[in-house]
């Protein structure tokens, strides 16, 4: 059994966050474990309020994961603060993680802030260029890169800038109307398009966690970076195309759509 490790924030709700990742590590193959950066009460409607963990305790639950069962990958997701990031990156780097897959959190799919102003600066000098990959959405590649994103072309400068800055593979995720849900891997100097298909279902809440949770799974397992994200692709596009309805808002997808076992009637 591969395992995986998450690090990001508790949503309430069910849909993103440490809950979408374990549903999403479990349904592709691999043990998941947990690292709580904050919780948050939320919803479909929006966040709340948000409580972080403190920088020790966020320590120790690293360090109780480190210690006894080593993680195939790890996932980062939602890390509001910068101490929490010195922390994890700290830790990271003691405990010589592998496959790390970060998501640069940096707005709710409701618009709400997660990270505060100061802890873009830590996380782009102490985290990323300890990245695997990275998976920001056309806004938060913005904020990295200080370009404006309007065109696939733009993308294509972005990705390879990012790359080159933190010395690591970048998966700028399309959509964001730039174009039809097509992603772009920046990975050893090459770009590679992977084309997808916009599925018409308004209810996209935790896409960007369970996107980036998919990947680490698939490293883990042992896939190629490129298998990795083709795999992710297509789990996310069933997820989404279930077409669960829940909530008055944005709702989560159905991380369980290819769930068909005894125990599921």
């Amino acid at each position: 059994m591969r395992t995986a490790l998450s690090i990001a924030g508790s949503d309430s709700c069910g849909g993103a966050g440490i809950q979408a990742d374990i549903k999403t590590m479990t349904m592709n193959g691999v043990y998941a474990m947990t690292a709580v950066t904050a919780l948050t009460a939320q919803n479909t409607l929006g966040v709340r309020a948000i409580q972080e963990a403190t920088p020790e305790f966020l320590r120790q639950q690293l360090d109780a994961v480190f210690e006894d069962i080593f993680p195939d990958a790890v996932k980062i997701g939602m890390v509001a603060s910068s101490d929490l990031i010195r922390v994890i990156a700290d830790r990271l780097h003691c405990c010589k993680a592998m496959n790390i897959v970060v998501d640069p959190v940096m707005v709710s799919t409701s618009n709400a802030a997660l990270i505060k102003t100061d802890a873009v600066s830590t996380m782009t000098e102490e985290l990323l260029p300890l990245a695997t990959l990275i998976t920001p959405n056309i806004p938060e590649a913005q904020v990295l890169s200080g370009m404006e994103i309007h065109s696939s072309a733009d993308m294509e400068k972005a990705a390879e800038q990012l790359g080159k800055s933190y010395g690591c593979a970048v998966l700028l995720k399309g959509g964001h109307c730039v174009n039809d849900a097509n992603d772009l891997l920046y990975s050893n100097g090459t770009l590679r398009w992977f084309e997808g298909k916009r599925i018409d279902n308004p209810n996209t809440h935790g896409t960007g966690c369970t996107l980036s949770s998919a990947i680490a799974a698939n490293l883990a397992k042992g896939y190629t970076l490129e298998k990795s994200v083709e795999r992710a692709k297509d789990y996310i596009s069933g997820a989404l195309a279930a077409m669960l309805d829940l909530g008055k808002g944005s709702g989560p997808m159905n991380h369980a759509f290819a769930l068909n076992n005894k125990y599921s009637d």
